[in-house]
């Protein structure tokens, strides 16, 4: 018997949903291995795209989520993705966060929360990684990706310059 795809869609989410520590971008490259290289849901280009999809449009950057399951089951699919990712965590935050509050004095919470932003620096960290890779088919993709890379960390510029730059030698033919 053939598996229901909104099942295994829903079962994938519901499990990255509760390891989303720094939200949904700490997980693409779980995402991006689970749709790509295990499931072939779609190509390195297609989720590529659907990433830059889900961050050009205005909203939470768990978009993504419901253009994978869109992709896979259409309407049903986004909404199966969706509900799977931000249920199971939004309930777990709800809980936590009361947890946390009954013991705001106590001295292991400092400790968790200096533990927690390593974790979530290197998630976050490891998509724009796979992204890269998934992205980066020429060398000039490389050298843009690197070049932004080296703009936004070694100045204050704001992120959309780098757009910007990219958009422009796009339209010149540099791609």
């Amino acid at each position: 018997m053939k598996p229901d795809p909104l099942a295994d869609l829903a079962l994938h989410f519901v499990l990255l949903s509760l390891v989303a520590v720094g939200g949904a971008n700490a997980v693409v490259p779980e995402m991006h291995r689970l749709a790509v290289d295990v499931k072939g849901w779609m190509t390195d280009r297609e989720f590529a795209d659907l990433f830059a999809i889900a961050n050009a449009a205005p909203g939470p950057n768990v978009l993504i989520v419901s253009l994978i399951g869109f992709k896979l089951a259409g309407v049903s699919g986004g909404l199966v993705a969706i509900a799977a990712m931000c249920g199971p965590s939004s309930i777990l935050a709800y809980s936590v966060t009361r947890l946390w509050q009954r013991f705001r004095d106590a001295p292991w919470r400092k400790l968790v929360q200096h533990a927690l932003a390593p974790i979530t620096i290197g998630l976050v960290l490891s998509s724009g990684w796979v992204l890269a890779n998934a992205a980066d088919v020429s060398s000039t993709g490389v050298a843009l990706t690197i070049g932004t890379v080296v703009l936004l960390t070694g100045t204050k510029l704001n992120p959309l310059w780098s757009l910007a730059i990219a958009a422009g030698l796009g339209l010149v033919g540099i791609s």
